[in-house]
């Protein structure tokens, strides 16, 4: 078969040029019957595949619709235990792939159109392990990813864990800073910290009413509800992540807030404009900020006990040991870790995001060296001195007792009811 170009030329030497069969053929460098077939058609040629021999799973295709029919959302690999499939995996995946949709419903996604002030999607983003947490120790901790979905503006940071006081606090911090707003909604997916199977943790339902919003939790298995955000993450691994080393947490939320204004910089297609051109009109259709902040981070009571420690997150922090014995109240950002006792402050540390570690103060390792000693001094010199061996101990009789509190002596006799109230007559 000849090429368009040449059935092209072919017509054109003939009925232009006047050139004959032969002459044609001989300079093409082609048949004369390839010649006089292109004069003959008056369409160009076109190339047809060759129909595919058969497949050994033709002639298993029945029983796998009938699987299908019934079940459709069954694994090609069911489905080859059931039809005594023995050959190639690959072949019955393509051909099952191939006849699912004709069986399985469809779940169509609908375009989304978003209003300025109304809508910003949350979640998690999970880097590699590259952020070092402790000597020698590199660890993945999510990235809390938040975009307005009307602007596409992008607010980002690195979170400890994926804890509810944690999450929060990263929503608080990102609202504040980088948007200095409130949105309508507040979209998440299904994420253990805000809340599972369409309803929410306490801290986030209290976090919400603080925040006059609502957070809005998206269908299992439905990311279209929330592409914004899904994007912005891809965006993320792919253009901010590769090359970049980084020395600690704080390091990495350095270098991620000096690379968002420039993110935020680029064209959407979406839009045909720039995500920080029109965040000014997203942030003003927004509420204001609450004029008391939400209670976030991680907040509890204990009593401290003799080995002046507590744990938070999977650490152990020292406490200064003169409170051993009395309640604290411990609370923890995404930064530091603060102990107080009755309104004073016993412990501040900074929060490590490694787990199973212990952190101690040398001041209150001091404290405790001069309250123990204290301690040994006062038992030692309380303490009663050992009895000589042999000695006579007095031993008092129990009737001495019995003397002392009149217990035992027989009642005064009461008297006769009758001559008292004669007594009284005559009287």
């Amino acid at each position: 078969m000849i090429s368009v170009e040449d059935w092209a030329e072919i017509r054109r030497l003939h009925k232009s040029e006047g050139m004959a069969i032969k002459a044609i053929a001989r300079h093409m460098g082609v048949a004369r019957n390839t010649v006089r077939a292109a004069l003959a058609s008056e369409s160009p040629p076109r190339y047809e595949r060759r129909k595919k021999a058969g497949s050994l799973v033709d002639g298993y295709e029945p029983q796998i619709r009938a699987l299908l029919a019934k079940y459709p959302t069954m694994p090609a690999t069911v489905i080859g235990e059931r039809i005594g499939w023995e050959h190639s995996a690959s072949v019955l995946r393509a051909r099952v792939a191939q006849l699912r949709p004709l069986y399985a419903p469809a779940d169509p996604a609908d375009r989304t159109e978003y209003r300025a002030g109304e809508i910003v999607q949350c979640d998690l983003w999970f880097p590699p392990r590259v952020v070092p947490v402790g000597p020698g120790v590199l660890a993945a901790p999510p990235v809390l990813t938040m975009v307005a979905a009307w602007s596409g503006f992008i607010a980002a940071l690195l979170l400890p864990t994926r804890q509810t006081g944690d999450l929060l606090a990263g929503m608080w911090q990102l609202l504040s800073g980088s948007f200095g707003a409130v949105p309508k909604t507040l979209v998440w997916d299904n994420e253990a910290g805000i809340g599972q199977h369409q309803r929410l943790t306490v801290g986030a339902r209290a976090f919400a009413g603080t925040l006059g919003t609502r957070i809005y939790q998206t269908r299992p298995r439905d990311p279209e509800a929330k592409g914004v955000v899904e994007r912005a993450n891809g965006y993320l691994q792919t253009s901010f992540l590769p090359g970049r080393e980084f020395a600690s947490p704080a390091d990495f939320n350095d270098q991620l807030g000096a690379w968002l204004p420039r993110a935020n910089q680029r064209v959407l297609r979406r839009t045909g404009v720039k995500p920080a051109i029109r965040v000014g009109i997203d942030v003003a259709a927004m509420a204001d900020l609450p004029p008391v902040p939400p209670a976030v981070g991680l907040s509890e009571r204990v009593r401290l006990g003799r080995d002046y420690y507590v744990r938070v997150a999977g650490n152990d922090y020292s406490v200064d040991p003169s409170v051993i014995g009395r309640f604290v109240d411990v609370r923890c950002d995404l930064t530091t870790v603060t102990v107080t006792c009755a309104g004073q402050v016993v412990a501040a540390h900074e929060r490590c995001w490694d787990t199973r570690r212990t952190i101690t103060d040398p001041a209150h390792v001091a404290t405790a060296k001069v309250l123990r000693t204290a301690y040994r001094t006062r038992a030692a010199a309380g303490s009663p001195p050992a009895r000589a061996g042999g000695e006579d101990v007095g031993i008092r009789a129990l009737s001495d007792y019995d003397d002392l509190f009149a217990i035992g002596a027989p009642p005064a006799p009461s008297p006769d009811p009758v001559e008292r109230v004669l007594e009284v007559v005559a009287g």
